[in-house]
């Protein structure tokens, strides 16, 4: 296998320059054009030998072209202050003790963002540089994750912001001016407080959640659940705060495999499938729980919810982005981190969830969890 090796093909008449042969991919049978990141690599006189296809999308510089160039050159890097990279790190004059060098943000020309490091090969401790060996990142996917991040920081520091200066505002006053107040205007005040601080509890759990989701430590306790006497206790709860009974419809199909989940996790999943139905929707909210296929490999059963209203529905062009991270739809409120959520605590039981649109036009939701019978029981 010859490194430097890519698809990119070199000028009409122009045979490309001769490249090193890499020993050390060759004896792994790996192709530098296989790797996900870009790989440039410099001889013991400084020339590129090795620069890969994922070097060429990154640099938007042609193999044939940095191939045989001295590196300074085929890989003009600049810090973020602009001092060229490689005058500044010396790689092959500089200390003869350095290895290697640290992952940084450095800029190609143009201004285009990579992530960097490289490895200065030696055959002895102490000795001239044989190789410079350099791994090329694109940044584009950190920023994604830190724009999510600011966002998620600025969307909670906004919900927090008004309940917070609710309370504050009210318990000032109630402190300040207590005698002035009637006995129903102290406990509207006082339930006021109280929502405000359940909205705030909330909004935590929801972070702690997304903490739990998004590194892979949510945890699971699973128990015998009752999926349609779980929707009934949901329904109950919407009647006595005063929706009409005749609000909903549920049908459970008889009979359901036995399933071990995570009772509050469930709960957890209902409320936010069953609010977004009566909050956004129209009309009656129709529950179906029934057996379905599981979706685990190895379980031939599992159980289905389906959560359908008669509303306006979803648009067909916000349907993948239901799931994502501050999702609200075409009406505001809420922090659209419940549905994220959802997704994290469905698919941490082996399960699926989807949307589409219901027959009465509406939004409808589906998750299959399968049975998750622990094995002591099997």
């Amino acid at each position: 296998m010859t490194v430097g090796t890519s698809s990119a093909p070199g000028a009409r008449g122009v045979p490309r320059p001769s490249a090193a042969r890499h020993d050390d991919l060759t004896g792994l049978g790996v192709d530098p054009d296989e790797l996900p990141d870009g790989l440039v690599i410099a001889d013991e006189h400084g020339r590129v030998v090795c620069f890969n296809t994922a070097a060429e999308r990154i640099t938007a510089v042609r193999a044939a072209d940095a191939l045989g160039q001295r590196l300074e050159k085929a890989l003009p890097l600049e810090d973020l202050e602009g001092r060229r990279w490689w005058q500044l790190t010396d790689p092959y004059g500089g200390l003869a003790i350095r290895v290697r060098q640290p992952e940084r943000n450095l800029l190609l020309p143009g201004g285009h963002e990579v992530l960097v490091t490289a490895r200065y090969v030696r055959t002895e401790p102490l000795g001239p540089v044989r190789r410079v060996v350099v791994s090329l990142r694109d940044t584009e996917a950190r920023r994604r994750t830190e724009r999510s991040h600011a966002e998620l920081i600025a969307t909670v520091a906004h919900e927090l912001r008004s309940p917070l200066t609710s309370v504050k505002g009210f318990t000032a006053t109630l402190l300040a001016k207590w005698e002035r107040f009637t006995d129903d205007q102290k406990r509207l005040m006082l339930e006021t407080v109280d929502a405000d601080a359940n909205r705030v509890t909330r909004l935590i759990a929801e972070l702690l959640d997304i903490s739990r989701i998004d590194s892979g430590r949510l945890e699971l306790r699973r128990q015998p659940v009752d999926m349609g006497a779980a929707v009934g206790r949901h329904i109950q709860a919407y009647v006595a705060a005063g929706q009409t009974a005749g609000r909903f419809l549920l049908r459970v199909e008889q009979p359901l495999p036995d399933l071990w989940a995570d009772p509050d996790k469930v709960d957890q999943v209902l409320s936010n499938l069953l609010e977004n139905a009566v909050r956004h929707g129209e009309g009656t909210v129709t529950i179906d729980v029934t057996a379905s296929a599981s979706p685990r490999e190895g379980e031939e059963t599992g159980t289905s919810v389906t959560v359908s209203d008669e509303g306006p529905g979803i648009p067909e062009e916000s349907m993948n982005r239901v799931f994502t991270r501050f999702w609200r739809g075409s009406k505001r409120g809420g922090t659209g981190l419940g549905l994220y959520i959802v997704k994290g605590i469905v698919e941490a039981h082996g399960g699926t969830i989807t949307v589409g649109r219901a027959p009465g036009g509406g939004a409808e939701f589906r998750f299959t969890l399968p049975v998750g019978t622990p094995a002591y029981l099997q």
